[in-house]
């Protein structure tokens, strides 16, 4: 669709400038005038593409990251504290904004709300950019009244979860690096260096040790059936995939990763202080208690723990509080428990699980510290065993050889 850029005069009397999509170019005057504007100037900025479809596909394909909807969120707050209405604001976020995808979510939004539509319902239509708690948290916004403090804690929680994200991934980073320059090396050396070796052993008749056998039978493995393996772990890997996409598979799968050794303990607290941080914002912003629990089933990131909010959910409907039902629950710890039975008996809740939220961001930094000073040791054993396994093989029938020549 061609783009056109233009300048007008809004119904405040004030000059804008910007630019719209529209088939024509009285196609463009239209939407301007729907928007309230006075054309001064329109001019064509550039025509179709090529390929059409092209650009959705692209806009389809881009990806709105975390600091861009932080950008956002923050934009949005800071322009309705200041008293401008929701499609003005909208008009200044369309034509700042650079990501295609989240200027055309924004345009769109601009048409809903044109049509009457509220704020919630807008941003409700498009969750590959919004998750249930965004749209949950400006419904709050919207009935209370206090739309520009609920964005505030929002752009709160957005920012920590991707602290958090962001410190297990460079954790995890130097490992995982490391595992496949190792991979790596090993094919190497038993694809190119190990055969040349055991050529020179076998011309010479020595008995080959049991690394130096262990190397040729893995040899002669990828070789001759590599294609047979190669199908084997491409069907194993691409059936886990789709199985753990299923809600048995995904239950599975979460159960599983909090029970591992060193990474359990830091998914479990991760998803505490995503708990506890999410509950106290939503209990601070007037969100009733049934109504936080099914937010934050819908946005806990584990499938284990979500269900448990489920059982939760159930118990409260029964007026049993919350910290009973909290006992009856998997994965909550007893601190977890017994602060929130302090902050529901004291009235105090939301400041409870925020100090709930703060001590389990404090053991996930110890937590990651932790993995990082177990890896190193981890991997150097790991390229110890590789590098002697490979120095056996090697060296074992090299010094049967040199006994041979003497």
């Amino acid at each position: 669709m061609p783009k056109y850029a233009y300048t007008a005069i809004t119904g405040n009397g004030n000059s804008i400038s910007g630019s719209i999509d529209a088939d024509t170019e009285e196609s463009a005057n239209n939407q301007l005038a729907a928007r309230g504007y006075i054309p001064t100037s329109l001019e064509l900025k550039s025509r179709p593409e090529a390929v059409p479809g092209l650009s959705k596909l692209k806009d389809s394909l881009a990806k709105v990251k975390a600091p861009e909807l932080i950008l956002l969120t923050k934009q949005i707050r800071t322009m309705v504290r200041s008293g401008l209405s929701i499609i003005s604001l909208l008009d200044v976020l369309e034509q700042q904004t650079e990501n295609p995808k989240l200027k055309t979510v924004i345009s769109q939004m601009s048409g809903d709300i044109k049509e009457g539509s509220t704020l919630f319902n807008a941003f409700r239509k498009h969750p590959n950019v919004f998750s249930p708690l965004y749209c949950s948290m400006v419904q709050a916004g919207e009935a209370s009244g206090a739309l520009p403090e609920v964005l505030e804690r929002l752009t709160y929680i957005i920012e920590h979860e991707h602290k958090v994200k962001s410190d297990i991934k460079s954790a995890l980073q130097y490992p995982i690096i490391v595992m496949v320059f190792l991979i790596v090396a090993f094919f190497i050396l038993l694809t190119f260096v190990i055969p040349k070796f055991i050529a020179i052993f076998v011309n010479a008749g020595l008995e080959l040790p049991l690394p130096t056998r262990l190397c040729m039978v893995l040899y002669d493995y990828l070789i001759g059936y590599w294609y047979i393996g190669g199908s084997i772990a491409a069907g194993v890997a691409i059936g886990l995939v789709l199985y753990a996409k299923t809600p048995t598979g995904r239950l599975l799968l979460d159960t599983y990763l909090m029970k591992l050794p060193v990474l359990g303990p830091l998914f479990v607290k991760s998803a505490m202080s995503r708990f506890a941080s999410i509950f106290a914002i939503l209990q601070s912003s007037g969100v009733a208690i049934l109504e936080a629990m099914a937010i934050l089933s819908d946005t806990i990131g584990n499938l284990a723990i979500s269900r448990e909010f489920d059982k939760i959910k159930d118990l409260l409907e029964e007026g049993r509080g919350i910290s009973a039902p909290l006992r009856s629950a998997k994965y909550f710890s007893p601190m977890v428990i017994n602060m929130v039975a302090i902050g529901e008996e004291s009235g105090n809740l939301d400041e409870m699980l925020r100090e709930v939220a703060d001590h389990y961001d404090t053991e996930i930094e110890y937590a990651v510290h932790k993995l990082s000073e177990a890896v190193g040791p981890i991997l150097t054993v790991g390229l110890a065993g590789v590098v002697g396994f490979f120095a056996l093989a090697i060296f074992l029938p090299m010094w049967d050889l040199t006994q041979m020549v003497k």
